[in-house]
């Protein structure tokens, strides 16, 4: 028996039909990148941001718009209904609601797998399906719109025009409007209500007054959970939530601890810093670490420039002790959070926000130390860990000025390709380098000019919080020696530390954000 030939579409389409036609493939060329941007950073609170997850997220949105395409123009041959494109926009739209629930539960899950393993498969499950549904408008329309080989050229490069200017706008909307401005979660289901009504304005176009109805009724549901969902405070055991914020870098969240007087700040789900609000002082490590090495090992400290704000406990700390501070913050979204909970005063620092890398290119001062302490999430970013990069920092110091790094790593063989690589580096930029330990995964390196690296003064341990006074102790005493053959000069043309230190990266990440669910 033949198949009976697909039936053609009208010879001209009515204008306003046609132009409709064109603010879908628009609104479907956002949706796309929004969908590929905006998924990666729902995910970066539990796999984080690493080359592997983006690299993820490529893959699986170029696979899907492959996938997409092909299954549009098949369909599209077999029957060019314009019912079934805004049928399949409207399956993608309620698919990305239920992404906003199936996140967190899936991410935790994809945990128990490799990084890369683990965030291509999160981001094959949750967003092949709405972007590969999507990918289907491109040659629905264009079977539609032609109707003769002719105006095949002009339908293409029309369509594919005004889909990638939709693109664009979505690109630049949710990179510089929705992600620091709204959560991601009501932005995800702020992009799936666009499409359920762009399906709805279909069916009260083409006068299909029921299935129109019925996509109302379900945006209109959506939306109502989806805020019902938003809006409600999430249920923590131990801690209190006093803010949640979104931003350019990440989620930020201040929370108290039930038992104890501890404050923390968080990013993306990882701990970033602890405070003591009675006593005013960090209950972090690090930080403690960062302000006490600079003091013991600079001859003179007066000028002091900080590579990363944090909460602002460091350069207060240094603020505290008379030194002039300069501190650069890429992300403007955590200074009000530092002021608001963590007592910074802007008034005793010269904050400027830039990205370190291009503040050290301008800088015409000189400071007697500089403290680097830029992370975002689990680890820092690796253009601040390049020989290019310690020589800009060795430039704005002073003759016997010091350079003080905090990072995380490991010294066990097989897996210190990092420290290694940022011990060599460093090595190839100043005389003397010494490395401090904490034993929990943070290494402290400090580097200068000085023939040899010593001790100027005493430690003080008079603002050390006595819940970390001992570790502290044991930090100032526990000088540690990478092995010299291991890692390699970290460059700009050649830095693979990201992959190389993806293990352990992934584990503290897993550690960390375990830690969060348990809170």
């Amino acid at each position: 028996m033949k198949k009976r030939p697909a039936p053609a579409p009208p010879a001209t389409l009515p204008p306003p039909l046609r132009g409709y036609l064109y603010f879908t493939a628009a609104v479907t060329g956002a949706a796309i990148m929004i969908i590929e941007i905006l998924g990666a950073k729902m995910l970066s609170p539990y796999i984080g941001l690493s080359h592997f997850v983006w690299t993820a997220q490529i893959a699986v949105t170029l696979v899907a718009l492959a996938c997409g395409y092909y299954a549009g123009g098949r369909l599209a041959d077999q029957s060019p209904q314009l019912a079934r494109l805004y049928w399949a926009i409207l399956a993608a739209a309620l698919y990305l609601v239920l992404t906003v629930h199936l996140c967190e539960p899936l991410a935790y899950w994809c945990l128990d797998f490799s990084l890369p393993v683990g965030s291509l498969l999160a981001s094959a499950l949750l967003f092949f399906i709405p972007l590969a549904l999507l990918a289907t408008t491109g040659p629905y329309l264009v079977r539609v719109i032609t109707s003769t080989v002719a105006g095949v050229g002009g339908n293409v490069g029309r369509l594919t025009a005004i889909s990638t200017l939709g693109s664009l706008a979505g690109t630049l909307l949710i990179g510089y409007l929705l992600i620091p401005l709204l959560p991601n979660s009501r932005t995800m289901t702020g992009t799936a209500l666009g499409l359920m009504l762009v399906s709805a304005g279909y069916f009260l176009f083409t006068r299909r007054r029921g299935a129109a109805a019925l996509l109302l009724l379900l945006a209109l549901g959506a939306a109502a959970a989806g805020q019902r969902s938003l809006s409600s405070t999430p249920a923590y055991a131990h801690v209190v939530e006093l803010f949640r914020g979104n931003s350019h870098f990440g989620q930020l969240q201040v929370v108290d601890a039930r038992a104890y007087p501890y404050r923390m700040y968080l990013n993306d789900n990882l701990v970033q810093n602890t405070y003591d609000p009675e006593r005013k002082l960090s209950v972090s490590l690090f930080t403690c670490a960062l302000a006490g090495l600079a003091d013991v090992y600079t001859p003179r400290l007066a000028d002091a420039l900080c590579i990363g704000l944090g909460v602002g406990i460091v350069p207060m700390e240094l603020a505290h002790r008379g030194v002039r501070v300069d501190v650069v913050e890429i992300n403007p979204a955590v200074v009000p959070v530092a002021v608001r909970f963590f007592d910074l005063q802007t008034n005793q620092i010269h904050l400027t926000l830039d990205d370190g890398r291009h503040f050290l290119n301008r800088c015409r001062r000189q400071y007697d130390t500089v403290i680097l302490d830029a992370f975002l999430g689990d680890s820092s970013p690796t253009h601040l860990f390049t020989r290019e990069a310690f020589s800009a920092i060795r430039r704005v110091l002073r003759p016997g000025g010091t350079l003080v790094i905090n990072s995380f790593g490991s010294l066990d063989e097989g897996r210190d390709f990092f420290s290694t690589s940022l011990h060599h580096t460093l090595q190839a930029v100043f005389p003397s380098v010494r490395a401090h330990a904490s034993g929990d995964g943070a290494i402290f390196f400090v580097a200068s000019d000085q023939p040899e690296l010593a001790f100027r003064r005493e430690p003080d341990l008079s603002r050390v919080h006595p819940y970390i006074l001992r570790e502290v102790q044991s930090l100032y005493a526990g000088v540690v020696h990478p092995a010299p053959a291991q890692g390699c000069i970290l460059t700009d043309d050649f830095n693979p530390a990201e992959f190389y230190d993806a293990r352990n990266r992934e584990d503290f990440r897993r550690k960390l954000a375990l830690a969060a669910r348990q809170m």
